[in-house]
């Protein structure tokens, strides 16, 4: 009879979620197998690696969409017409910022990091889906600013790519703040000011 392989002496759900947090911290370049492994623990060997996870960069996708559907849902609300346009971009740089300060995971914001989480050319389409993510949530902030135009919240002449683009940039700005160890409640009070460009441009 053949002997049956040593069964995984770990969790795999577990094991996502330590691979997310490294990826997180680090990119997908600078994340070694080696890393990953140590990571996981249980003794994982490479060939139980590339069985339980296919390779590097499926793991990588995998901890990308848990991510994606996970914590990057701080900015969901952005799309959310019950809301506000001014109260669902505060409500969004406010729960990222929070998130991005909570302890149990590295600091800052994994979409806003895949800007060099895969730097190469060769790797572009591998964090895509990060990229995508940026784009949706710079979408929605824009979408935010010209319902408040169109419901006279804001002045019918407001620059709404510019001022979209302004807090876009503060959204992504947080992830080196929360890197610097700056903390939430100073982040909030920076938001609180952040918002005082909207009522600027109140009609």
């Amino acid at each position: 009879m053949a002997q049956m392989g040593r069964p995984r002496s770990f969790d795999r759900d577990t094991a996502v979620e330590e691979a997310l947090h490294l990826f997180w911290e680090q990119g997908y370049e600078s994340t070694s197998l080696s890393q990953l492994k140590a990571a996981i623990g249980g003794g994982i060997t490479a060939p139980s690696f590339y069985a339980a996870f296919g390779s590097k960069e499926a793991l990588f996708k995998e901890c990308m969409e848990r991510y994606l559907a996970t914590y990057a849902q701080v900015t969901h609300c952005l799309w959310d017409t019950a809301l506000g346009p001014k109260q669902a971009i505060e409500l969004a740089l406010r729960r990222s910022a929070r998130m991005q300060c909570e302890r149990g995971h590295p600091k800052g914001c994994m979409v806003a990091l895949g800007v060099m989480s895969a730097p190469s050319p060769e790797l572009t389409a591998l964090s895509a889906p990060l990229t995508r993510s940026r784009a949706h949530t710079r979408a929605g902030i824009r979408a935010c600013v010209e319902r408040g135009i169109t419901s006279g919240e804001l002045a019918p002449a407001t620059d709404a790519p510019s001022l979209a683009c302004v807090f876009d940039s503060f959204l992504l700005g947080l992830t080196t703040l929360a890197r610097d160890g700056v903390t939430f409640k100073a982040m909030d009070a920076a938001i609180t000011q952040v918002m005082c460009l909207w009522d600027a441009q109140v009609s």
